[in-house]
């Protein structure tokens, strides 16, 4: 769909161009139309692999950092939850001691 309107974009950029070259034959302005077309359609492919390409790489580092930062939460969570069975152990075995 993209594509599709940057062709159509490019068609009417190219017949602008060739009715502002008056002393064009149809066939030279027909080939300078094919030209322009598959000049400006090869650059468009081109951005939009880069886009493609640059958004995979983030998806790759945000997935990573992601990972890292969960893990992390992880460790914390279970670091927090051994602390607080070891007060709880303690809490109990100073009450049992108190009872005694």
């Amino acid at each position: 769909m993209l594509l599709h309107a940057e062709r159509e974009q490019a068609q009417h950029e190219a017949a602008a161009l060739c009715a502002r070259l008056p002393w064009l034959t149809d066939g030279q302005a027909e080939d300078l139309t094919r030209h322009y077309l598959e000049q400006r359609l090869g650059l468009t492919r081109q951005a939009l692999q880069a886009t493609a390409d640059r958004a995979k790489r983030l998806r790759g580092e945000y997935e990573a950092r992601y990972a890292e930062l969960r893990g992390a939460l992880l460790r914390r969570h279970a670091l927090c939850a051994c602390a607080l069975l070891a007060v709880s152990a303690a809490t109990t075995t100073v009450s049992c001691l108190a009872a005694r």
